[in-house]
């Protein structure tokens, strides 16, 4: 069961997955965890080959030989963290800024009530 796959489907299997994980706001965790085993991605490919007859149940058999394949190739796992990371911000670029703007706004408030609280002090407790 050695499957090859070529670079154009490679990064085809990439686009979909990184999508897939970004449109589901799961980027970071993604990211976390392809990350975090990388060095064992072709010992990952090889429990993917081990547990392909069970997983070839819920999942379409080639798609799923490539898929292992593709993570055996440090090219294409540094690929996929860096279209996954691209695509969210794609995705989510103007909520962050609303959320930013946010917290600005808010900080200004803070800051406002603490310059109230200090000028109190000065006067003697007086507002």
């Amino acid at each position: 069961m050695i499957v090859e796959i070529d670079k154009e489907r490679a990064l085809e299997l990439i686009e979909r997955t990184a999508k897939a994980i970004a449109e589901r706001r799961m980027a970071a965790p993604a990211i976390l965890a392809i990350e975090s085993f990388r060095p064992l991605n072709f010992l990952g490919s090889q429990i993917m080959y081990f547990i392909a007859p069970f997983a070839q149940i819920i999942f379409n058999k080639k798609e799923y030989e490539e898929f292992a394949a593709m993570i055996e190739n440090d090219e294409y796992i540094h690929l996929l963290l860096r279209r996954i990371d691209e695509l969210d911000i794609e995705y989510f670029a103007e909520e962050r800024k609303q959320a930013k703007l946010k917290r600005q706004k808010n900080w200004k408030r803070f800051k406002e009530k603490i310059n109230i609280f200090k000028r109190n002090k000065k006067n003697g407790g007086k507002v």
